[in-house]
């Protein structure tokens, strides 16, 4: 396992080895989105010896309007502070480095959740949502949500974490402005790819002046719809060259329109072609996640070059002794 438990610096951050705990909901929260005894206990489950080099902490709402589901964590306030920074000393106690996911909905939201209608980059129905329209964001709107990205960000470093990622994969709002499935727009914030991520230069621009240099931006991107006139690796190709150059420190990649998913996907580390075509356009970290049980897999996906680090989710969240077997420990 030499590569797995080689050190590797990220923007500021100096992980002690090469595996992630990606971001994964839990539905664990307070019924107002704050950090409940249940997911201290949960992160602090998966983290104890500090084997997990890096823990991304699952999506969280920047705004009320922008929740995904029940008892999702939330970064929309002040109020919310408090409770995250015990988290972030948990983790930190165990030996590993953590970052928080934020992240907005868009049309997927619900209003049965969130008393309000969805919105979006376009009054397109979401394949996941096909029922519902969603009220297409006016650009004083899409400045509002920009903002409320830069303040979640600032509230993650408040709360002591080491880094923040934006969340713009599975088919959230920011991956409805990448697809062409759902963006229909016509000003400029829509047509070719790159008006398709002005919003996310934008938040990357806010987020940073938001937190400063010295803290560490990742960005979770959907490479790859899987859709008939989806987002496409030739799209998330220039998106990441132009996500690298707007100071994005890692590129967490991951696919699927409607959710973590890829079509027949049988194979270990499955979004490896997503990885290593990325990989040819960008200099910085690439974290290849998707079904991978095996530490000799993660091995050996770092060793052929298709990615940088290796997240492990799933056999994490069901044994939580894997991360210490893993390492050799």
């Amino acid at each position: 396992m030499e590569l797995l438990h080689k050190p590797v610096n990220v923007g500021n951050l100096k992980l002690s080895n090469r595996l992630v705990m990606p971001p994964m909901a839990t539905a664990k929260s307070e019924e107002d989105g704050k950090v409940s005894r249940d997911i201290i206990d949960y992160y602090d489950e998966k983290s104890k010896g500090g084997h997990i080099g890096l823990v991304i902490i699952e999506h969280s709402y920047i705004t009320r309007e922008g929740k995904a589901s029940a008892n999702q964590l939330s970064i929309a306030d002040d109020s919310v502070i408090e409770n995250l920074k015990k988290l972030s000393e948990v983790i930190h106690k165990n030996g590993s480095k953590a970052i928080m996911q934020i992240n907005h909905a868009g049309s997927v939201a619900s209003a049965e959740v969130t008393g309000k209608s969805p919105v979006g980059p376009s009054a397109v129905p979401h394949p996941r949502s096909p029922k519902v329209v969603p009220k297409e964001l006016t650009k004083e709107e899409i400045n509002g949500i920009i903002s409320s990205f830069a303040n979640a960000a600032k509230r993650v470093k408040d709360a002591g974490f080491d880094g923040v990622e934006i969340h713009s994969a599975h088919g959230y709002l920011l991956s409805q402005f990448l697809s062409p499935i759902s963006n229909k727009r016509s000003d400029e914030y829509g047509g070719n790819v790159l008006n398709r991520i002005k919003i996310h230069l934008q938040v990357i621009d806010a987020v940073k002046k938001a937190v400063g240099e010295d803290f560490t931006v990742f960005l979770r991107l959907g490479a790859a719809d899987y859709m008939e006139g989806g987002t496409t690796i030739e799209d998330s190709s220039i998106a990441a060259r132009e996500f690298q150059k707007a100071g994005v420190a890692a590129l967490d990649i991951s696919g699927g329109f409607c959710g973590y998913s890829k079509p027949d996907a049988k194979e270990q580390g499955y979004f490896w072609p997503l990885t290593k075509a990325i990989k040819e356009q960008v200099s910085i970290p690439v974290i290849l996640t998707g079904g991978i049980t095996e530490p000799e897999v993660a091995e050996q996906l770092l060793t052929d070059g298709k990615a940088d680090l290796i997240g492990v989710g799933r056999i994490i969240l069901n044994d939580s002794d894997w991360a210490a077997r893993a390492m050799g420990i």
